[in-house]
């Protein structure tokens, strides 16, 4: 598996495509089209790689940019849509025909092109974006990560992207760094 989903949205998880976005030299995790296929088939977005080119790796970086400067806007206290572009690049690809669902004879199946699956996460963002889940907005505590998920934890109090890795991260660093002052 080449793609982490520790969000519970698509669109979120999508994000983490680029993790780390404030260290030197940031992970790129869709550094090809056969990255975005995987992305895709990994996420449970289409049963099958949807056969991405390179025009549809930089529809994806593009998308995935222009959502990030949204969240980034709203988690700083804006509206959220302060970037005229970026509602611009997102409106673009929500608008786009929706991946195909149907039912067959072992259950449902999902099929559509790489435009299809970025225009699923752009609506998903959209709803995100501009509903009442933007003020649920948080970017993970740990320094060195740049994920961002919804707080639905009770009281809204959730520090971390996921706790099986940020989370866990964080809390062996601290129990290192009282044992190490202990002793």
């Amino acid at each position: 598996m080449n793609h982490a989903f520790p969000c519970g949205t698509l669109a979120l998880d999508f994000l983490g495509t680029l993790r780390a976005r404030r260290n030197p030299v940031p992970a790129e995790k869709l550094g090809t089209p056969a990255l975005l296929d995987d992305w895709f088939v990994e996420s449970g977005m289409l049963d099958g790689a949807p056969g991405a080119d390179e025009a549809d790796l930089t529809a994806a970086v593009e998308l995935r940019e222009a959502v990030y400067s949204l969240v980034e806007a709203r988690l700083a206290g804006g509206s959220g849509d302060a970037d005229a572009a970026a509602v611009d690049v997102l409106n673009r690809h929500a608008a786009q025909a929706p991946v195909v669902v149907q039912l067959g004879p072992s259950g449902v199946r999902r099929s559509g092109t790489a435009a299809q699956g970025l225009a699923a996460i752009a609506r998903e963002a959209a709803e995100i974006l501009g509903g009442p889940d933007a003020a649920l907005l948080r970017e993970c505590g740990r320094p060195e990560c740049t994920q961002v998920y919804l707080d639905r934890s009770r009281g809204h109090r959730r520090e971390w992207c996921a706790m099986r890795t940020c989370g866990n991260r964080v809390k062996v660093s601290a129990y290192r760094s009282r044992h190490r002052t202990a002793v």
